[in-house]
Parts: C-alpha cells; sequence; structure tokens
C-alpha cells in the first residue's frame, strides 16, 4: 500500500542539466538546513561516528588496523543510503512542515516496507566487493605477505616497482568502482524516498543525470569523497558536520536534478 506521505510517481522523471552554480546553491541550502534544525544532523551523524569508533576499536583489538583503510575509502559508498534521516528533514523543511523526531524516525524505519532495502542490499554488496577487491590487488602484487609488514616498512616495501604498481592499479580500479557506484546512487536514494518507484528505474534516472552533468557530478563526488575522507581523520569527529550538510545539501541537488509533470 502506497504511503500517503510520498508521492505517486505516475510519470517519468524529467532530468535536468545543471552547473556548478546548483552545486554552490546546494551546498548553501544544506548548510541552511542544518542550520535551522542541527539536533537532528547531529543525531544521525552520531551513528556514524559511533559506528566508525566502534569498528576502528574492533580492528585495532584484532591487530588488524590496516582494513581500515579500504574501509574507509569505502565509506562513502555507504554514505547515501545511511542519510534518509537527513533527506527527510530537508524534505519537511522544504514543505513548511513541523519537525517530530518520532515521525522523522517513523519514516526511516518505514523505508523498509519500500525500495531502499533493496538499494541497501545493492550497497552492501558492492562495498563487500571492493574490500574483496581491494585485497586481491594487494595480493597480487605483494604476494603472500602480511599488510602488517608493508605498513610498518612502507618505503621498502610501497616506493618499489610492484608497490607503485599496485598504488596505480589499486587507485584506477577503485576510482571506476566508486564512479559507477555513484553515478547509480546520486539522487535515486532521496528520489525513493520521495517518489513510489522501484529501485532499478531510480537507479537509471541517477546514472542518466550523472552521465548527462559529467563534469559538475564529477566535481561534486569528488567533493564528498574528500570532504568525507578529511572528516574521518580526526577520530570520526568531522562527520558531525560533513554528514549533516553533505546529507541535507544531497535532498537539495536532487531536486535540481529531476522534476515530475504530476
Amino acid at each position: 500500500m502506497t504511503d500517503t506521505n510520498f508521492a505517486e510517481a505516475s510519470s517519468p522523471a524529467i532530468l535536468n542539466r545543471i552547473g556548478f552554480a546548483d552545486l554552490r546553491a546546494a551546498l548553501a541550502a544544506g548548510l541552511r538546513d542544518f542550520r535551522r534544525a542541527p539536533l537532528y544532523g547531529l543525531f544521525f551523524a552520531a551513528i556514524f561516528v559511533l559506528g566508525g569508533i566502534l569498528i576502528w576499536t574492533e580492528l585495532a583489538i584484532e591487530g588488524r588496523e590496516f582494513w581500515a583503510i579500504p574501509m574507509a575509502l569505502g565509506f562513502p559508498i555507504l554514505a547515501p543510503f545511511l542519510a534518509v534521516g537527513m533527506y527527510e528533514v530537508s524534505r519537511r523543511l522544504e514543505r513548511g512542515e513541523a519537525l517530530n523526531f518520532r515521525e522523522i524516525i517513523g519514516v526511516v524505519f518505514g523505508q523498509r516496507h519500500r525500495q531502499c532495502p533493496s538499494m541497501a542490499m545493492v550497497l552492501i554488496m558492492f562495498f563487500m566487493f571492493w574490500v574483496f577487491v581491494a585485497h586481491l590487488v594487494f595480493a597480487l602484487f605483494m604476494g603472500l605477505e602480511p599488510m602488517t609488514n608493508v605498513l610498518s616498512n612502507w618505503q621498502d616495501t610501497l616506493l618499489t616497482r610492484n608497490g607503485l604498481t599496485m598504488l596505480a592499479v589499486g587507485t584506477l580500479v577503485g576510482g571506476v568502482m566508486a564512479f559507477i557506484l555513484f553515478s547509480l546512487t546520486a539522487i535515486s536514494i532521496p528520489m525513493l524516498l520521495d517518489r513510489e518507484m522501484d529501485f532499478i528505474t531510480a537507479m537509471i534516472n541517477s546514472f542518466q543525470f550523472v552521465t548527462m552533468n559529467i563534469v559538475p557530478m564529477t566535481a561534486w563526488g569528488f567533493l564528498i569523497a574528500v570532504l568525507l575522507f578529511a572528516a574521518m581523520l580526526p577520530y570520526f569527529l568531522g562527520l558531525f558536520i560533513v554528514l549533516p550538510l553533505l546529507g541535507h545539501a544531497t535532498w537539495h541537488l536532487y531536486r535540481r536534478a529531476a522534476s515530475f509533470e504530476d
């Protein structure tokens, strides 16, 4: 049954061309939403921060801190899905609706009955595949040598011919994978929150939008990756600011990216 809070996608999405001015406007609108409802952004960001600290602590206890690198690089893959709560806050602010914590949490959990779980499975499987590929690339060039030895003597390993080739190949493969998934998720998740449609259609719309706006959207993806990675360095604390900003901004970018006739 369709939730009356969501619009029916009775007509196909009309995808728009955007420029760098639209990206700046989306960021400005995202910052404005964060300032208007800071507690919501801080609450949802706290989930990511605590999750990151728990993962890092577990890796440290097991002596596998080196796995934090591919996991950190893969974090932007999961971030769009985890920002659903901030999309909902921006949607309500846009409509002039009152913010109610219980209702917003209810909308987030209510997504389990819609298309978001299917989308989440795609993201999680992609993330797991990324970790596998990172391990595979390392093994192909470094052999069976433990990664801890490589990191402790990185000058003697990573600066060799094999090490530099591994870094180049890993960066290229990771970049291609990241761009493909970014293209599939750039606006598809806020679209699923806003409209009643299947997740495949949403991903196709997102991919088409990114490819028709390849230059500004490549810059947008690069900005997201840089900000998220930088925010994770000081014990993940920077995510308290970066995640709400990007979450709200992504909603406003989606509103500029797609429109519907109905």
